[in-house]
């Protein structure tokens, strides 16, 4: 818990020249301001403007005037830059020209939420699992979908020629703060995960917004480029970010009920319930691009029907094996495009409206999903998540529960520019569609 001499202090003792004010646009995207050190009284009042109407979805022109706020307790320096003269970032809130909390701000937004699960008693704990590609870059710079090396799951060097990048990308988040529990190669090709322990809500939003930085800067540095981009190659496992989560109070985990069935308490199967009701309008948030539904597909370890288990790791909800303080839920079919702020608040709010309306989930499903046929019983009355941006679009449309999670302002302008996105995409003749027609017909 840092406060203001705290700060001056380690501007001081740090030799520290810049500070970045860290934001994040409804997007997900990063973005900041910097300012000399000579500035940071500024900073701390709350003085530093940006001009909101310049940034997408953010807001129009006719209120374009905003300021940011930092939150002390996320200062760190940034272990990379240069140690003559170092750099420092805060994250901060967006406020309006009148200091007041702006709804169109995704980490005010988040704050909102929590302060609802609190009202009723709950902290939500949450952790996640960042997977990203490491890909040549050409001679210009520019990334490619080369892929650094040829391993596979948990390789070592030298197979895995990633290792030294993700090693020095470990040490860097730990200098920041980050409590790293693993990072390995994944599955494909140049594919590799860093695993962050939990925490609560907030503080993982922000850990996952930072560590894209600090994993994409870590890798230029490297001669890579870091993407986490969910599909960037057809026939190969795609990247996700599988999101754990919990709810306490106070210490006690009260997902975890020793005598229960699977000891999986009531509250966790009705918080189930409620992720599996609103799941397709979930996705819409949690799997923002066009490219992110080019993963959502059978047979590369991502989820594609709507059901929960303690097995199947293929499933839209894992319940891992650890019970106690431990005992959690996994949503595997998030991917890292998302903004994590937006992607807490939807899951967060659709495990209250189970809770709260006692929403039962369906039946654990521990069997395999590829033995399976249409014509299972089972299978029949289990629901698929979305197929394209656009079918989640309309599902989020249609799910007003999930619209009240990101807030009138949010909504109406995430809306807006995932159907821009998707018209974008659906007006342009791929190769693909050259292959197959132009010479057939």
């Amino acid at each position: 818990m840092y406060d203001r001499q705290d700060i001056i202090e380690m501007l001081h003792e740090y030799n520290v020249k810049f500070i970045r004010l860290q934001f994040t646009d409804i997007l997900g995207i990063p973005k900041n301001i910097a300012i000399p050190v000579s500035q940071f009284h500024r900073a701390v009042a709350g003085d530093i403007m940006l001009d909101g109407s310049s940034i997408r979805g953010l807001t129009g022109i006719e209120d374009s005037d905003m300021y940011l706020k930092p939150d002390l307790n996320t200062f760190t320096i940034l272990p990379w830059r240069p140690k003559n003269g170092q750099v420092a970032k805060l994250i901060c809130d967006i406020y309006t020209s009148n200091h007041e909390p702006f709804a169109g701000c995704p980490r005010i937004n988040l704050k909102r939420i929590i302060k609802e699960a609190k009202a009723l008693g709950y902290t939500m704990n949450a952790g996640a699992e960042a997977e990203f590609f490491l890909f040549l870059t050409d001679e210009k710079g520019k990334p490619t979908t080369i892929t650094h090396d040829k391993a596979g799951y948990f390789d070592m060097s030298p197979i895995d020629l990633g290792e030294d990048a993700r090693r020095a990308m470990v040490l860097a988040l730990e200098q920041m703060g980050f409590e790293v529990e693993a990072a390995h190669h994944e599955v494909a090709e140049g594919q590799h995960e860093i695993s962050f322990r939990y925490s609560n809500a907030l503080d993982m939003a922000d850990k996952i917004i930072t560590s894209r930085i600090v994993i994409k800067a870590i890798a230029q540095s490297y001669g890579l480029h870091a993407t986490f981009m969910p599909k960037p190659i057809r026939g190969i496992d795609g990247s996700g970010m599988h999101t754990h989560q919990s709810l306490f109070q106070g210490d006690e985990n009260i997902f975890w009920e020793a005598d229960a069935p699977m000891e999986l308490s009531e509250t966790a199967l009705y918080y189930i319930g409620g992720l599996v009701k609103h799941a397709k309008a979930i996705t819409a948030v949690t799997n923002p691009t066009v490219n992110s539904y080019k993963r959502l597909v059978p047979g590369y370890d991502a989820p594609v029907y709507i059901a929960w288990s303690t097995k199947n790791r293929n499933a839209f909800i894992r319940i891992p094996a650890k019970r106690g303080i431990s005992t959690r839920l996994e949503m595997r079919s998030p991917d890292a495009t998302c903004n994590p702020y937006l992607a807490l608040s939807v899951m967060l709010k659709a495990g209250l409206d189970g809770i709260i309306n006692k929403i039962e989930p369906p039946a654990p499903f521990n069997r395999k999903f590829e033995l399976l046929n249409t014509v299972d019983a089972q299978l029949s009355t289990i629901d698929v998540l979305p197929t394209s941006l656009a079918e989640a679009i309309q599902f989020l449309e249609d799910d007003q529960l999930i619209q009240q999670a990101l807030g009138t302002h949010i909504a109406e302008h995430f809306i807006k520019l995932k159907k821009e996105e998707w018209n974008q995409y659906r007006m342009i003749v791929h190769q693909w569609e050259t292959d197959q027609y132009l010479g057939r017909y």
